[in-house]
């Protein structure tokens, strides 16, 4: 299939899942359920379920059986965005080409919204484990919550608050990126690799081609924020320069970032190559991702 065809149907089948995971409105949680749907259905790239739902499908698994795991890192994803707009964090207006969910809901039932997005993922996920009881099923459950946690997402935004205002090498930068932006991706990739039946050697390649593309994808990000526009990326651009962030751009200068990031990008290519042609759709990704001007 071609790979635009290919990438929007997985849009068009993670959507309508999106909208059916996050629960019924509650007489008493209104607003909670109002303010996790506005930033869950705002739109977006869906990378990270797509990444899952096609490492599955690659491998021979059952893109049915993945969907709660897909639902479950997006929402995931959100609530580390949520959080991340909050004016205690990057205190940013606008997200996905909308308000941040604090300004629309307040600060107070952002941070709720967050937890709820993060808590309600992980009920889907015990679920989807109860549902079908085998080592892929809670090893998925498992590689997404830790991709997620103290040895992934969580602490690299730890670090990455720890140090702002600080000096700041590339190694300490390093450990952010895989950790804040990488480890999530490498978790898509892993847990949707487990559930299509890899093994663990297979597994770790997943993992690795993710921490990659995560890297580079992050780098990106950091000139995007220099070179690119407001209307185009959905979100302010300067913001590190006013949040005073160390970023690869201001380690390494604009050119030197880009070098990086391609050669991170050629790393995670060689990866699909090496695994075989089913993974032809996760190669054009990478270069999608890792070529970006958006």
């Amino acid at each position: 299939m071609d790979f635009s065809l290919q990438m929007n149907n997985w849009i068009q089948q993670i959507e309508p899942a999106l909208e059916e995971s996050i629960p019924k409105q509650k007489a008493f949680s209104p607003v909670l359920m109002e303010a996790m749907s506005y930033s869950l259905m705002a739109g977006g790239k869906r990378l990270r379920p797509m990444m899952i739902l096609e490492a599955c499908t690659c491998l021979g698994g059952d893109p049915k059986e993945a969907m709660p795991f897909a639902c479950a890192m997006e929402m995931i994803h959100t609530y580390s965005l949520i959080h991340d707009d909050l004016p205690a964090m990057d205190n940013d207006d606008y997200r996905r080409g909308r308000l941040t969910n604090h300004k629309v809901f307040g600060e107070n039932m952002a941070i709720l919204a967050g937890d709820g997005l993060f808590h309600h993922a992980a009920e889907i996920m015990s679920n989807a484990c109860l549902a079908n009881p085998c080592k892929k099923t809670v090893a998925a459950m498992q590689t997404i919550l830790h991709g997620a946690g103290i040895h992934g997402m969580l602490v690299g935004q730890v670090v990455d608050v720890y140090f702002e205002g600080k000096p700041m090498d590339a190694e300490i930068l390093d450990f952010i990126h895989i950790n804040k932006t990488a480890a999530m991706i490498a978790a898509a990739l892993k847990s949707g690799a487990i559930l299509g039946g890899a093994d663990d050697a297979l597994a770790e390649k997943f993992h690795l081609a993710g921490i990659k593309i995560g890297v580079a994808f992050q780098i990106l990000d950091d000139v995007l924020d220099v070179e690119g526009d407001q209307e185009t990326l959905g979100k302010p651009i300067g913001s590190d320069e006013k949040n005073q962030k160390i970023t690869y751009v201001t380690l390494f200068g604009i050119q030197k970032s880009k070098e990086i990031a391609s050669k991170l990008s050629d790393e995670a290519i060689a990866i699909w190559q090496e695994i075989g042609v089913q993974c032809a759709f996760l190669e054009e990704l990478t270069k999608k991702l890792t070529c970006r001007t958006y």
